[in-house]
């Protein structure tokens, strides 16, 4: 398949590098034809060369490229263009479904008659194992290996699976267990800054860049590679060679001065942005980083302040390439041929930054002064509640004296005694102190501080506190080495910051137990607990069941917090504890100076530790070499009886020619919903309850209660997600007034029933369905089974009054229909409540974004018809509609050109 577009605008150059020659397609020559793109930002800069290389007067066009110019000089547009990321990054949990779907699309050729081996991604996709790892085990040497033995015992099936995956597929690699966090492992490893590629016998350089599965991916715009996380069936799209129509965004350019003052790390400062950033406004913007500060920003702070873009809102928060950049790829080990390509291709495409660089046009700016920011945490339940270090203590205390914490006000000074312990605990003690995330565990200066706090306090004679669960999950093995080449690691070790892990852990709810003593004394009391935590979440119920009050830190800020064990001492005057000579200890006896930390970091990490530790990634520990694959099988080997991993039936009956749109007549009502139904209230999500579809399903396969997992977990099986589709407890169907939790309501039977039961129930009698929805139907998060699970219940249409972006293309991936009521319509003013019977009129001539009849047919036998617009928007989301969905479009494809 070629790759490369017809090049209208004559725009293809040369750049030879070290001898070698590299095509590439001109900004600079480009602009000859469109105008001046000099000032462009640098972020649409790379949506431009993405336009210029794949344009092919269909899909791309030089419309699309003159809109992108366009953009100057208002910095707005209403205009949409075509994306293709270079390449693809998932995590395991995001990921399986994606690889499960390859793998039915291998089955689904042979049914076609075609070579299953056709079926590979078309561009490469990483998936990083590293949602999985649990801390069930801290605080001691031998905590990292109990916990990678549960690990695997835990995920066995799943990780079988992705093996298989990793040896049948092209295009397709599997980082293994326990290297690291899938944002660092892009940062320090994968990310290449500029791709290359071979086509027709030529070579082409063009920028990196990237969707993930995974909201921060965005962490590698600090590189300067451009990305962001999107939906798993968007993903699949872009790995298998399918454009992505999104809006040229607003640019909100936010410039940086100054320096940092002693003190303070670059956790405080991203918290700052943060709220800034909120504050602003950026939802659906990129976000891009100039001005004098950014040479006073390590390449680590970068990635730390792009890794959060998610919370503050912007699709991406970007850094273009300079110095530092180059710094980075090559203290991380990439190779020097390459390293020179990235400065040369930058620099003849206008993509380099450095003091002469006119500042970009810019949306909006803003500004900060890097000297302003102050140590900071966030928290209680947002990450975006910025609160200084000086405030924490006194802030908890108003919000628990208000009785914002779920307790009674005048508790305060509340203490309740732990069984079998010396000690007692109270609102605000510290129960959770966990390095933990890829915000900041890819930042050796944050680790490094939090090593020689952990020194100074062990010098000093203090200890963590016992109720307090320590544990350390770096995000790459690299951080091992420096750890302890320093010698820091034993002082960690002291204070019970153990390696517990090498992944995603305590931030995504992955914390593990806290011991029954503590969890009964939280529960029985009400006790408001407190964690503190260098991750980048702390919604509410998102780290512990038993902790209500969540803040964001840097590293060496937990490593303070387990030392003092509450939240309620006010650490930048109170003493922290008691040293071994008596005296009182405050931070300020244990804070590094920046030079301490600069040298150290300066000294122990080294190019030779990225070499080493990457030199054979794909390796993996030997439980992982252990895995027994069919590795002489093109098709995956399905197992009926497992509970992880099955077979979907998207290709049932799929044959080579398409048979036409198949009408829409005599479909049911299966939900009648409010405005905001989040992808949240759609998707399965968190644990499975026993008294549900789903657990009933899992008890009928002898799997045990306490062996449930999560929905998470088990994405990899559609039988287990389409029972927990539109299953959120706090779901409101509006035919079935007065309840919640998805039920609905079986017609003409009126039987009342979990909506999964009565999905079938209306399969089993070939009756189609709807639902119909308000306004902003499918906010939230970019979740693949939000459509899928809605496609497997049999409905064939959605009818809103608006769609949330993603969700509405996601919905057209898997080839149901969705409309848009017109005429300020709703379904209140039809009087929608769920009895009738529902046509859709002249589909069997479908155009992008034609008006279609409603016809709605009562209970009472009375007909009413009204005109709802259909949201296919493109002329290629029609093919895929026409085709039964994206994946069926692909695999006819693939088959015809066998």
């Amino acid at each position: 398949m070629r790759m490369i577009g017809q090049d209208s605008l004559k725009t293809r150059r040369t750049l030879t590098v070290d001898g070698k020659t590299y095509n590439y397609f001109s900004l600079p020559e480009a602009a000859k034809s469109i105008g001046d793109v000099s000032r462009l930002p640098f972020s649409l800069k790379v949506l431009l060369e993405n336009v210029l290389r794949y344009e092919d007067g269909t899909s791309y066009t030089v419309e699309d490229a003159r809109a992108i110019a366009g953009w100057l000089p208002a910095g707005k547009s209403e205009k949409e263009v075509p994306f293709r990321p270079a390449r693809i990054l998932m995590q395991d949990f995001t990921g399986v479904p994606g690889v499960v779907d390859l793998a039915a699309m291998r089955d689904g050729m042979i049914k076609l008659g075609g070579d299953p081996r056709r079926v590979n991604p078309l561009v490469p996709v990483d998936l990083v194992i590293d949602h999985s790892v649990m801390v069930d085990y801290s605080g001691t040497p031998d905590a990292l290996q109990k916990n990678v033995d549960i690990e695997f015992e835990r995920n066995g099936e799943r990780y079988e699976f992705l093996r298989w995956g990793q040896s049948a597929f092209d295009n397709f690699r599997v980082v293994p267990p326990g290297t690291g966090i899938c944002h660092q492992v892009n940062l320090e490893y994968l990310a290449q800054v500029v791709w290359t590629m071979q086509d027709a016998g030529d070579t082409y350089a063009y920028p990196d860049s990237c969707y993930g599965t995974d909201s921060h991916t965005t962490m590698v715009n600090g590189l300067g590679v451009l990305g962001w996380g999107v939906g798993g069936i968007e993903a699949e799209a872009a790995m298998l060679g399918q454009p992505i129509a999104m809006l040229i965004p607003d640019v909100i350019g936010f410039r940086l001065v100054g320096k940092l003052r002693e003190g303070v790390t670059a956790t405080d400062l991203v918290l700052t942005v943060t709220q800034m950033l909120r504050k602003k406004g950026v939802v659906g913007k990129f976000v891009e980083f100039f001005g004098p500060g950014l040479n006073e920003l390590p390449l680590a702070d970068r990635a730390t302040i792009a890794n959060m873009a998610p919370e503050y809102g912007a699709t991406c928060g970007f850094f273009p390439v300079d110095e530092v950049t180059i710094g980075y790829l090559t203290l991380s080990g990439r190779d020097e041929h390459r390293i020179r390509l990235v400065e040369q291709y930058a620099k003849a495409q206008g993509m380099w930054r450095d003091a002469s660089t006119p500042d970009p046009v810019f949306t909006d700016t803003l500004e900060l002064d890097l000297s302003t920011v102050e140590p900071s945490l966030a928290g209680p339940k947002r990450p975006q509640d910025r609160v200084a270090l000086s405030s924490v203590a006194p802030s908890f205390g108003k919000d628990l004296a208000a009785g914002v914490m779920g307790v009674p006000g005048d508790e305060a000074g509340k203490r309740v005694k732990v069984e079998g312990a010396d000690y007692d605990l109270g609102h605000g003690d510290v129960v959770i102190a966990a390095i933990t995330s890829c915000t900041n565990t890819s930042n050796p200066y944050v680790l490094v501080a939090a090593g020689l706090v952990a020194k100074k306090a062990n010098e000093l004679g203090l200890k963590a506190k016992p109720w307090v669960k320590t544990s350390l999950a770096p995000g790459s093995q690299v951080v091992t080495d420096y750890l302890a080449q320093s010698g820091l690691q034993p002082h960690l070790d002291a204070l019970g910051f153990n390696i517990a892990g090498y992944g995603c852990t305590t931030c995504i709810g992955n914390s593990g137990p806290l011991p029954d003593p503590i969890v009964d004394a939280i529960e029985n009391e009400k006790l408001v607990a407190a964690a503190v935590l260098s991750g980048n979440r702390n919604f509410e119920g998102r780290v512990h069941a038993n902790v209500r009050a969540n803040y964001l830190a840097s590293p060496p800020l937990v490593v303070a917090y387990a030392l003092a064990g509450t939240v309620t001492r006010d650490l930048s005057k109170e003493p922290i504890g008691t040293g071994s000579n008596g005296q009182p200890v405050y931070l300020k006896d244990i804070w590094p100076t920046q030079k301490e930390v600069s040298d150290t970091v300066h000294a122990v990490v080294t190019r030779e530790m990225f070499l080493e530790r990457y030199a054979d990634v794909f390796k993996g520990p030997g439980q992982w070499q252990a895995i027994r694959v069919d590795a002489d099988s093109d098709t995956y080997r399905w197992n009926s009886g497992s509970t992880y991993v099955q077979n979907p039936p998207y290709f049932e009956g799929i044959s080579p020619e398409v048979k036409g749109i198949q009408p829409i007549q005599g479909a049911r009502v299966l939900a009648v919903l409010a405005d905001s139904i989040t992808t949240d209230h759609i998707s399965p999500a968190g644990n499975i309850k026993k008294a549900s579809p789903a657990g009933e399903y899992l008890l009928e396969h002898q799997v045990r209660q306490a062996d449930f997992n999560s929905y998470g977990a088990r994405r990899g099986n559609h039988e287990v997600m389409m029972r927990g589709t539109f299953a959120n407890i706090r779901i409101k169907n509006e035919m079935v007034p007065g309840t919640e939790g998805g039920i609905s309501k079986h017609y003409p039977s009126g039987q009342v029933a979990p909506i999964y039961d009565v999905a079938m129930k209306y399969k089993a009698e070939g009756t189609p369905l709807v639902v119909f929805g308000g306004k902003e139907y499918g906010t939230g998060s970019s979740r693949d089974w939000a459509a899928k699970g809605t496609f497997l219940l049999g409905v064939k249409a959605v009818v809103a009054e608006s769609f949330e972006r993603i969700h509405r293309s996601n919905l057209v991936g898997m080839g149901v229909l969705p409309l848009v009521f017109m005429n300020g319509e709703d379904r209140k003013s039809l009087g929608i409540k769920g009895d009738e019977r529902i046509d859709i009129v002249g589909l069997e001539n479908l155009k992008a974004r034609m008006t279609l009849d409603l016809v709605i047919t009562r209970a009472d036998g009375s007909q009413h018809t009204t005109q709802v617009l259909c949201r296919v928007d493109t002329a290629d989301e029609v093919e895929y509609y026409k085709n039964g969905g994206i994946l069926h479009y692909v695999l006819r494809g693939m088959a015809k050109a066998a």
